[in-house]
């Protein structure tokens, strides 16, 4: 039999053939006796806390000459309480620190417990180049994230927008006429001509309107019923149909999402199939082979190549002037967040498409809250917003391109934002996030419910369709 005896930080055995003979062993000296200690205890020693990991929002918000806003997400906390968090910034350090200018801001929490806060910043001077990162502080320090360079502007004080009802009224229905004589049935999408006439799908009431810069609304292809005909344009049938696209010509590409077709308008007013069978699938080919499973979007390059946001599919389609299909980016069968080139790159329901006049397609990835851009080589990344719900982006549902390459923003959950893609600048045009309502006026005074379709015509004016309202708004903007 063998007996123990700890005594004074030293552990004696004992056996019974001889109480004389015993073995010291000192308890500092096996890391056994720490394990046996521990075991008594019933616990481990919990693991030191390390700097958090955190992202500088990529883009700087509603620049002015004074003021701008920023932000970050801190992905990791470090194994510790936050205890601060937000930018940093100087005209001279350009990596700079907490000893420089800096924010304290309210973290904001998505379902996983990532952590994102907004950050305000004034008393700027105009005309000057700062350097920005965030920062967040935990009991083991302070980490920092990427640094991001903006210059002030030198006149815009503010940004001013004003917003008005084109036409349509709140109560819904259907109705040619002019502005508010006009009725809508939840309207999806919108795109402009080179005259400025603004064409809508309507979407509930199965037709694509046509609403002249006067105002004037007119029923420009399909006979309300839900259906597929093709055909002169007031005998053809579209059934729900979403996304709009024009070319140089004047010929307008449709996203029939109830028929899992490509439908074209011609300048004539020919209804044609450009592709799509009908049937909801993943298929490409020649335009009678394809299948997509609710094409929600599209889109016109220079060159009359169409590109088709395939929401159910998680792709984007590609349709070349022969009227074959091809995948141009996505990863049938995956759905995520994933940035790659071509078919390794993973979208989740892909609402919208837009392309610049470089060949750059923009996709409003709807349920990744983000807007991706894929290069004319195919080549994905994430220009702005990211895996959660952030204030500044917010839930990009459609998206499109002006004359100088800025991105116009339709956030369903109440605003219109513009992008910069020479500086990198986010603006919010109009509308307040999470606040839904019918009200023009200025800027974020104005309310929208449930914006889903956003176009600029040639003059700098932005069109909304304006869903749960009913409406096509107008904004113009200083901008």
């Amino acid at each position: 039999m063998i007996k123990f005896l700890i005594s004074n930080n030293s552990l004696y055995v004992f056996t019974k053939k001889s109480l004389v003979n015993n073995v010291f062993i000192s308890l500092f000296s096996l890391s056994v006796i720490a394990l046996l200690s521990g075991c008594v205890k019933g616990g481990n020693t919990a693991s030191p806390a390390s700097v958090a990991t955190i992202t500088t929002n990529s883009f700087i918000a509603n620049l002015t000459s004074t003021t701008a806003q920023s932000g970050g997400i801190i992905t990791s906390n470090g194994g510790a309480n936050i205890l601060n968090a937000g930018v940093c910034y100087s005209s001279s350090n350009q990596t700079p620190t907490t000893a420089n200018s800096f924010t304290i801001d309210t973290l904001s929490f998505d379902n996983a417990g990532t952590k994102t806060f907004t950050s305000k910043i004034t008393s700027l001077l105009p005309s000057t180049t700062y350097y920005l990162r965030a920062y967040a502080t935990n009991s083991a320090g302070t980490a920092y994230g990427n640094v991001v360079k903006f210059t002030t502007s030198a006149t815009i004080g503010s940004i001013t927008s004003t917003v008005s009802t084109l036409a349509g009224s709140v109560g819904g229905g259907y109705a040619n006429g002019t502005g508010t004589g006009a009725l809508f049935s939840n309207p999806q999408s919108v795109v402009t001509d080179a005259a400025g006439n603004v064409y809508v799908a309507d979407g509930f009431n199965n037709v694509i309107r046509k609403i002249t810069p006067g105002g004037v609304v007119t029923t420009y292809a399909g006979d309300g019923n839900a259906g597929y005909t093709n055909g002169p344009a007031a005998t053809a049938e579209f059934y729900a149909p979403q996304g709009l696209g024009i070319d140089k010509q004047g010929d307008i590409f449709v996203a029939d999402l109830g028929n899992s077709r490509i439908r074209k308008i011609s300048a004539a007013g020919i209804v044609t199939t450009y592709a799509g069978n009908g049937i909801r699938g993943y298929v490409n080919g020649a335009d009678t082979v394809a299948e997509f499973n609710y094409p929600q979007g599209v889109c016109v390059d220079a060159n009359g190549v169409v590109y088709v946001a395939d929401r159910d599919n998680n792709v984007i389609r590609k349709i070349n002037t022969a009227g074959v299909v091809s995948t141009f980016a996505g990863y049938y069968g995956e759905i995520g967040l994933y940035n790659a080139t071509g078919t390794a790159a993973v979208f989740n329901s892909p609402n919208d498409v837009a392309v610049d006049s470089k060949g750059n397609v923009y996709v409003a990835d709807l349920k990744n809250y983000c807007i991706r851009k894929i290069t004319s080589a195919g080549v994905v990344t994430t220009l702005l917003g990211g895996s959660i719900q952030t204030t500044l982006i917010g839930t990009p549902v459609a998206v499109y391109v002006d004359t100088n390459d800025n991105l116009y923003i339709a956030d369903e959950t109440g605003r219109i934002i513009e992008f910069t893609t020479t500086n990198n600048i986010v603006y919010i045009l109009a509308g307040t996030s999470n606040i839904y309502g019918y009200q023009d006026g200025a800027g974020t005074s104005a309310l929208f419910n449930n914006p889903q379709g956003v176009a600029v015509d040639a003059q700098g004016n932005v069109y909304v369709a304006d869903y749960s309202n009913n409406v096509i708004r107008k904004i113009v903007t200083n901008l």
